[in-house]
């Protein structure tokens, strides 16, 4: 077993007052494997300027800026978390999602569900 020694014990990492952090299922649920460099970049910044709620109002052009990314490039890595489940957006606000996993959605008898029945289990109406 590797035995762990701090490089630099003055420089050890704490949590600043300000609020942020990555949640280790992006690695762990493979979410990581999904997104592009890109994304990862946006995921990161907005992470990073997040409130505790996670929500953000950089707009386009300053984040652009920020990530050296084109408004196109921009808009396609916001899209891929969009997709992913990783970032809720309506403009202007960003909001970091919870990666709490997802609920398995299943009938008694494994016969299909319509879509009142799939709202009412989410809810917690059934199991």
């Amino acid at each position: 077993m590797i035995q762990k020694r701090l490089i630099y014990p003055e420089k050890v990492r704490c949590i600043p007052a300000q609020f942020s952090w990555i949640d280790h299922r992006l690695i762990r649920n493979q979410l990581i494997d999904l997104c592009s460099h890109q994304a990862l970049a946006l995921y990161l910044f907005l992470v990073t300027v997040g409130d505790q709620k996670g929500l953000s109002y950089y707009s386009d052009h300053s984040v652009s800026n920020r990530l050296s990314m084109d408004l196109a490039m921009l808009a396609q890595a916001r899209n891929e978390l969009v997709q992913t489940g990783l970032v809720a957006y309506r403009k202007p606000l960003y909001q970091v999602l919870s990666l709490a996993p997802a609920k398995i959605i299943r009938s008694h008898l494994d016969t299909p569900l319509d879509v009142g029945q799939i709202l009412k289990q989410l809810a917690g109406g059934l199991s």
